[in-house]
């Protein structure tokens, strides 16, 4: 497979589908290769001589018009998805013979856009995308022939497919396609004429007859082949799953006539296949869990089999749930109540599940016209009924019901117990299959997955958000659908306990999963009274399905209950895996300490003791879950740390906190068994780490943002980052509460409830519009949202959701238990048209009130009452429409008009996926294993390990995959330490296209990459190509987080650093000036963020020669350090020293010295000219001078620079960055000769530092320190030096804590000599800022 998917992207091969590779071997033997065999199985072609020849094979029916479809593909450009940056660096090539001026001319457009467009972010929503490619036309049309099919005479002959081609020449051609070969018969009219034409071309493939027919096709074809080509290989890479993009080209492009589109869009079967027979998913899914996997091949073999297999399943889930949607697709239970309806399509099955969370605020609304009513009827939480609803369905259908979303084909045959209850019941208990519920499933079942226990099988999932409904998809249980097993039930409960079956053999199974995820085996009561023993939830299914595979099904809670939500309708609020691993490392250490002869220690301080230990545990574990999702993968490093004191070692710690199990059953309604004693241990335990969560996760967390170690850019990063350090979302408002003295912090938690509670209403507005209503729907709730909509004059108060008359008919649905799903589908037509009248009246006023009330009910948040003029209109609206699958036009907008939005404005609306899709353990061990190589400087050994996890990493998923950026972001890191710029550049560029195609184009991640580009560019002197990828860096931050973020501020600081090397030092200072601004605006006047901003406008003052500003600067940053870190701190001490400094220059000054600037630009020249001085000048100041200020600095830059070459402050990987400052002295330690001295970012030490050795009298060591101290202060303290978004003032403050040269804050009494002499003629610039 992989020798043809490298001929399917040669272009010399590329239209070749159909063939058969012969291997010829170096004896004469010939053997044909099948699909999946492995080369070196049929011979060993190491000894050479050996060789492949591709032969044509026969066509079959759907063979052919695959090669059709290939066909279509090669002739459009619009598979080609082409980066930003591979066209800049195109342009920056092209272009590099112009004069200086012209170049001069285009570096200063990064200056205005950065500046200007800030504050301006919806006029250039059009900037996102590039302008199209022109599409290059090889043919006028090429589509099926309506002589087709064949008829039977001519299928006994060979002929397969008939296609109508018109040419650009404007000749029509009728082509016949055969078993063998493609040829034009002589049809010209009504009636077929198979006889091949007169000049009778005929060839084997579909392009070749087509380049004999028609000159003008081959050169277009040409043409086409070479754009392709001259792109980067990732950019031709088809996504697996596409990204939903939530801008769309504006002006609409114009819709032509494709036949072949119509063709396709009409023959669409909603994901099923359309020759042969249906996949069977599960059958598929489960054999390649059965593969093999005790090598490392055969680990990749599974792994690359499950991952096609359940991304596929996805694919075809997703063209199943919109035909479930939009009802073209029938239901297998139709004369059942609408709640109950079950579908399967294509071999999966699926159901509905509710939005649980909107109740609450219906309720609450309805409670206040009928609060007994409310209080008798609507008190039984949701949950309760959820889980009951799969025994009561099950009763009912046979067919593996699963309607309680969380998907479970379990409903097996066995169960009548429910038969006898009436129907209302029923109905009642098993509407509310919430949302929680269908993502805590989807969660469980990929952790089981990860558990990869053998002999214990999980069913492919995925959950499905459309047009308001939520639709789960499972791969069919084998033998559901025929009832043919009346005892498939062999473990857990389907009635909420009453009943528990018991299996040993299966026990023995799920307790190796229990062991593998931290759960007990414990006893529990069933409803007779009889003890079982079991290790997972009780409400989990195991059942036995008709292939004899033992599968686990509704594991809504593979996890604790969060103790501190235990009341009514808080049954699905659960622990998140992150918090229980950190927990238990830190509950690890903290015996370990206990078990250590510390006797000084009092048992009194445990829990004292329990936060110093578990400090480094959870960031340090928040930190790896986010970059490997890993429940199993305890973190030695942080053991060895939390420990240290008593010496304990790892394994025994490790052993201790796999001891650490948990009772998924404690606060919940099942009996449990056994003593007091031990139910009120497990019940502690749990309780212990709900209160770990809240008392010391959450505000470590909120500690975190604070200091900017952790920085998120927009609500998708703040989500991951609170998930990586094991918060739920659930907590979003705990966190907002304790962020309101930070304003961008306040701004980004408040703006993520807004969106979520918006999110929920917009949802179900959506489920009760009609599909012809949708776009003025969507349109009108948006202008509601941002805009000031008043409702027309109508009688009583008009509601988004709900008018008076329909909350009551609302509460007695209630009552009486009917279903509420889908209510506007079941209802009357005239009754969903009030609906759609009624939230077309809705006002901005309403809506908001709704938002209000909901935050309160689901995150306990009072939104401030300023909350509508706060909000970022921008980040929002994209925040919104990413969550909801809504696409709206690129064009500017006056978000201050009282209706922003026209209907024409929404252009799509699409489906949003949650999946579980496996991730390759073996790379990422590889990984994990490279990261602690790159720590310790030995970069050989890391290069090798992230090539490794690369190259498995493109055999499992492809490219197209957000691990292999990360090994490409890594990689990068590697080659940057090495010294190798081009190369890191190169990888650089890898992991940008990658995140623009599996992320966004303006996901932060994809930010950080243009700032990284840019940084790297800018150590090759490629300055205005830099400047150029900082500009698109801060577009997309203006999207993400809006002007207003600590991170564009640092962004800012690059820029100025760029600037101020390029000498245009008015342009630097704006920068800075602005910078400065933010921080104190956003992080506070005494912020060590702010003191950077000093001193940064310190060292510019200082190269323009304005020493006495140069001096204010740095004695305020001076200040602000003794306050924040005191006067022994090693950066305070360095602020000192630069004062002292900058007093010495200014008396310098005053006494006249000056230089021949006459002979230096000479020595220039002279330099320039010969290069190999240039060599001997790095030579000199590598030997001269005492190297320790340099090598500090080195390291300081090192942290600046790589450790931000990854997308930092979002809980992803802390521990490469706070280790990036000493892979350089190890490196070193180990004799590897990783840069140049002295040179820490350009390839060849800058032309001014050699003047300055010449002109300065200095020595070459303390010029070489000059420079570097400056670059160090610019990009170091500028926070963001490699990412050119922001992030890296962590390094600065992990800097001071390894005794390093501070970030940016010292490195030698003459550090500035050399710029004060470059760039002493523009003094007179100063004046404008004095």
């Amino acid at each position: 497979m992989d020798v043809r998917q490298f001929l399917l992207d040669a272009p010399e091969t590329c239209f070749f589908t159909c063939y058969d590779l012969l291997l010829h071997t170096k004896d004469g033997s010939v053997h044909q290769l099948e699909d999946y065999n492995e080369i070196s199985e049929v011979t060993d072609i190491t000894t050479g001589d050996c060789s492949l020849e591709m032969i044509a094979a026969l066509y079959d029916d759907r063979s052919i018009r695959a090669h059709v479809q290939r066909t279509r593909e090669l002739l459009s450009l619009s598979t080609l998805h082409s980066s930003l940056s591979t066209s800049l660096a195109l342009q920056q090539e092209t272009g590099q013979g112009t004069v200086a001026n012209s170049d001069s001319a285009k570096t200063e457009i990064p200056e205005h856009r950065s500046l200007g467009f800030m504050e301006d972010v919806t006029g250039s929503l059009a900037n996102l995308f590039q302008s199209p490619s022109k599409e290059i036309k090889c043919v006028e049309s090429i589509v099926f022939s309506s002589f087709n099919p064949p008829p039977s005479y001519r299928r006994l002959v060979g002929d397969l497919i008939y296609l109508d081609v018109i040419t650009l020449e404007g000749n029509k051609f009728c082509i016949t396609g055969t078993s063998k070969l493609f040829y034009a018969n002589s049809s010209t009219g009504n009636v077929l004429d198979p006889r091949p034409s007169k000049s009778a071309p005929e060839s084997s493939t579909l392009v070749g007859l087509l380049q004999k027919i028609s000159p003008k096709f081959k050169k277009a074809f040409r043409e086409i082949l070479e754009r392709k080509t001259s792109a980067h290989p990732f950019e031709n890479v088809q996504s697996t799953l596409p990204l939903n993009a939530w801008l769309g080209l504006y002006p609409i492009p114009d819709h032509k006539r494709d036949a072949a589109r119509a063709e396709t869009a009409l023959t669409l079967s909603f994901g099923s296949e359309l020759i042969g027979m249906q996949r069977d998913w599960n059958e598929e899914l489960q054999s390649c869990r059965e593969f093999p996997h005790t090598s490392p091949q055969e680990r990749i073999l599974r792994d690359r089999a499950l991952y096609k297999v359940t991304s596929d399943f996805v694919d075809a889930a997703i063209s199943g749930a919109i035909g479930v949607i939009s009802s073209c697709i029938p239901p297998i239970n139709p004369t059942d109540p609408e709640c109950f309806y079950m579908y399967v399509h294509n071999n999966i099955f699926f159901s509905f599940a509710v939005d649980a969370d909107l109740e609450k605020l219906s309720r609450k609304q309805a409670s206040d016209t009928n609060s007994k009513v409310q209080n008798l009827s609507l008190l039984p939480n949701s949950s309760e009924r959820t889980s009951n609803k799969l025994s009561h369905v099950t009763a009912k259908v046979s067919s593996g019901d699963k309607s309680n979303g969380q998907g479970t084909d379990d409903v097996r045959a066995g169960t009548a117990l429910a038969s006898d209850l009436p129907a209302e019941t029923q109905l009642s208990e098993s509407e509310q299959a919430t949302y929680a519920s269908a993502n805590n499933d989807l969660k469980g079942t990929k952790a089981y997955q990860e558990a990869d226990v053998p002999g214990l099988y999980n069913l492919a999932m995925a959950i499905i958000d459309y047009k308001g409904h939520r639709v789960v998809a499972q791969s069919v249980l084998p033998g559901i659908l025929q009832g043919d097993k009346s005892d498939s039930l062999l473990y857990g409960s389907v009635d909420n306990g009453k009943k528990i079956s018991w299996n040993e053999d299966f026990h023995s199974k799920v307790l190796e999963a229990a062991n593998r995820l931290r759960l007990k085996e414990h006893s529990v009561f069933d409803g007779s009274g009889n003890v079982f023993k079991i290790a997972a939830p009780v409400e989990c299914k195991g059942i036995i399905g008709s292939d004899d595979r033992h599968y686990l099904l509704d594991l809504m809670r593979a996890t604790p209950r969060d103790a501190n939500y235990t009341g009514p309708g808080s049954r699905f609020c659960i622990l998140r895996p992150e918090l229980i691993s950190a927990f238990c490392q830190a509950e690890a250490a903290e015996r370990s300490k206990n078990n250590c002869k510390c006797e000084g220690q009092v048992s009194g301080n445990n829990d004292s003791h329990q936060g110093d230990s578990a400090a480094e545990a959870v960031t340090s574990e928040a930190d790896e879950v986010s970059a490997t999702s890993d429940l199993q993968d305890p973190s030695k490093e942080v053991k060895y740390e939390a420990a240290h004191d008593c010496g304990s070692a790892s394994v025994e710690n490790l052993t201790m906190c796999k001891e650490i199990c948990f009772n998924p059953n404690v606060f919940t309604e099942f009996k449990i068994a056994g003593s007091e004693d031990e139910i009120a241990a497990d019940e502690e335990n749990v309780r212990k780490a709900s209160l770990y969560l809240r008392d010391y996760t959450i505000p470590k967390f909120v500690q975190d943002l604070c200091t900017l170690e952790v920085s998120p850019m927009d609500g998708q990063t703040l989500t991951e980052a609170l998930h990586a350090h094991g918060i739920n979302i659930r907590y979003i408002g705990k966190v907002a509460e304790r962020t309101k003295h930070l304003a961008h912090l306040w701004d980004l938690c408040t703006n993520e409830i807004v969106v979520r509670s918006v999110k929920h209403i917009l949802k179900d507005v959506l489920r009760e519009s009609e599909d012809h209503d949708l776009g003025p729907t969507i349109s009108h709730f948006f202008n509601c949202f941002l805009g000031n909509c008043q409702a027309p004059a109508v009688k009583g108060s008009c509601n988004i959701r709900q008018t008076k008359t329909q909350k009551k008919d609302h509460v007695s649905y209630q009552v009486s238990g009917k279903p509420s799903r889908g209510q506007g589908k079941w209802k009357n037509e005239g009754s969903a048209r009030v609906k759609q009248l009624t939230c077309l009246n809705t006002s901005s006023d309403s809506l908001w009130a709704d938002i209000q009330e909901f935050a309160k009910i689901k995150y306990q948040f009072e939104l401030p009452e300023d909350a509508r003029s706060r909000v970022k209109k921008i980040s929002v609206i994209r925040n919104l429409c990413q969550k909801v699958g809504i696409t709206i036009a690129a064009r500017k907008y006056d978000l201050d008009a009282v209706a922003p939005f026209q209907i024409s404005d929404i252009l799509n609306l699409q489906p949003v996926v949650k999946h579980s899709i496996p991730v390759c353990s073996e790379a990422k061990d590889l990984v994990e294993t490279g990261k602690v190589q790159l720590a310790e400087g030995m970069l050989s050994e890391a290069y090798a390990l992230f090539s490794e996890a690369f190259t498995i990493l493109q055999q499992v998923t492809g490219p197209m995959h957000r691990e292999v950026a990360n090994c490409c972001r890594y990689l990068a890191m590697v080659l940057y330490h090495a010294g190798d710029m081009a190369g890191a550049i190169m990888q650089q560029h890898k992991e940008l296209i990658i995140n623009e195609r599996c992320l966004g184009l303006d996901h932060p991640d994809t930010a950080h990459s243009y700032g990284n580009m840019a940084l790297f560019y800018h150590g090759l002197n490629q300055t205005t190509l830099a400047l150029r990828h900082m500009s698109r860096a801060l577009l997309l931050l203006s999207f993400s987080s809006g002007p207003d973020h600590p991170d564009v501020a640092a962004t800012f600081l690059n820029v100025a650093m760029m600037y101020q090397d390029m000498g245009k030092m008015d342009t630097a200072l704006r920068y800075l000036q602005e910078a400065l601004k933010k921080n104190e605006r956003l992080l506070g006047e005494e912020h060590i963020q702010t003191a950077v901003c000093y001193h940064a406008l310190a060292i510019a003052f200082n190269c323009m020669g304005a020493f006495k500003l140069s001096q204010q600067h740095e004695k305020k940053t001076y200040d602000i350090l003794v306050k924040q870190l005191g006067e022994e701190d090693s950066r305070t001490r360095d602020s000192q020293n630069w004062m002292k400094t900058f007093k010495m220059r200014e008396l310098q000054s005053k006494k006249g010295q000056s230089f021949n600037t006459a002979s230096a630009q000479k020595a220039i020249d002279i330099l320039k000219a010969h290069p190999d001085l240039v060599h001997a000048f790095q030579a000199a100041a590598a030997a001269g001078g005492s190297g320790n200020s340099s090598t500090a600095m080195n390291k300081s830059l090192n942290a600046a620079v790589i450790g931000e070459a990854h997308p930092r402050g979002r809980g992803v990987d802390e521990r490469a960055a706070r280790a990036a400052a000493e892979v350089r002295k190890k490196a070193a330690a180990r004799g590897l000769l990783i840069r140049p001295h002295g040179v820490p970012v350009q390839a060849l030490p800058p032309l001014t530092q050699l003047l300055n050795v010449i002109n300065s009298g200095m020595t070459p060591d303390a010029a070489n320190n000059s420079e570097t101290g400056e670059r160090v202060k610019n990009e170091a303290n500028g926070h963001a030096a490699a990412n050119g978004s922001g992030g890296v003032q962590e390094d600065k403050s992990k800097q001071g804590q390894q005794e390093q040269a501070p970030v940016g804050l010292g490195v030698g009494l003459a550090a500035l000599e050399n710029k004060k002499q470059k760039t002493k003629p523009k003094v007179t610039t100063l004046r404008n800022y004095k």
